[in-house]
């Protein structure tokens, strides 16, 4: 069996990818600074953890070591200070630090996942970072690479819902920085289908796939449709220009950074599908919103509305 190695594959779309390949051809080997962040993954068959910084050129080399592919899943959305320093690490020099480990351990197959919007002159550090990536990825011509760009990737456990969903749950009111950014929230089932087949085709190589939803939604129609899901009513607050600086402002302070000044920037670029081929190259139906939320947060909904139904029948 062929072996793959995951970087980032301990969180949520690694996690998602790890199972999916564990039913597959594919051994993988995850690699991550922690082995019990991966714990979800210690039982998956065919499935190895690996303990290494990626940001190290010696230990990404190990961890390459043997392997026909690797797929980079790390990224950021936040980093301590508002400065790019972050993002540029995470972002264009694990970039570079990857290209030269393949080269070094003769691993020619590399799949990327980016960011649907990301550009070297996009207006947020991350998704400049992340085309700047990009650019690095595509100067390596004696690689094969594949460049997946998803827009925000949803699911069970995903931080994106379920997010929305923890904020509709305690809040009367919910102000909303960027109502009106546009999305098309993609399934991370098929944003693993996709992996799996640019790892699988190699006439995928050297080539880059926007991955969107069948439907675009706006931010607002997305917290709306949570809202419903739940079966609250919750007053949404579109915030403007001003008003959403000094939210993301005073979001960084918050502990785990749930909104930040970049996020704010990255929101004025939609995340929608462009000239790149999609999931149809890819001979992948995507799946919708509709078609996948309801089963990991109608279910609440379903037991608040049976609940007030007996409080109606005064049982």
């Amino acid at each position: 069996m062929p072996l793959v190695a995951v970087l980032g594959g301990s969180g949520f779309l690694g996690g998602h990818l790890a199972a999916a390949l564990a039913g597959s051809p594919w051994r993988v080997r995850v690699l991550t600074r922690r082995r019990g962040h991966a714990q979800s993954l210690w039982l998956l068959p065919h499935v190895d953890i690996l303990e290494a910084d990626v940001h190290d050129p010696g230990q990404l080399a190990a961890g390459l070591e043997g392997c026909g592919a690797v797929v980079n899943l790390i990224g950021i959305l936040n980093e301590r200070r508002d400065d790019g320093r972050g993002f540029r690490r995470a972002h264009v020099e694990l970039a570079t630090t990857l290209v030269a480990a393949c080269r070094a351990t003769g691993v020619r197959r590399l799949v990327q996942v980016s960011s649907l919007a990301a550009a070297p002159d996009a207006p947020s550090h991350y998704l400049r970072t992340k085309g700047q990536a990009e650019q690095v990825l595509r100067a390596a011509d004696d690689l094969d690479v594949t460049i997946l760009r998803p827009s925000v990737v949803f699911g069970p456990g995903d931080s994106f819902f379920n997010r929305f969903a923890g904020l509709l749950r305690l809040a009367p009111a919910l102000p909303l920085a960027g109502a009106d950014a546009r999305f098309q929230p993609v399934y991370v089932g098929d944003v693993a289908a996709a992996i799996i087949r640019a790892l699988d085709d190699p006439a995928t190589s050297g080539h880059t796939y926007d991955l969107g939803g069948p439907e675009t939604w706006t931010l607002r129609e997305i917290v709306d449709y949570t809202a419903g899901l739940l079966g609250v009513t919750r007053l949404i607050l579109p915030l403007g220009g001003a008003l959403s600086r000094l939210q993301a402002e005073l979001c960084e302070f918050v502990p785990g950074k749930p909104f930040s000044r970049d996020n704010l920037r990255s929101l004025g670029v939609p995340s929608v599908c462009g000239a790149h081929p999609g999931f149809d190259a890819l001979d992948i139906t995507p799946r919708s919103i509709r078609a996948i939320v309801p089963a990991y947060l109608g279910g609440r909904a379903e037991r608040r509305r049976y609940d007030d139904l007996r409080r109606g029948a005064r049982r």
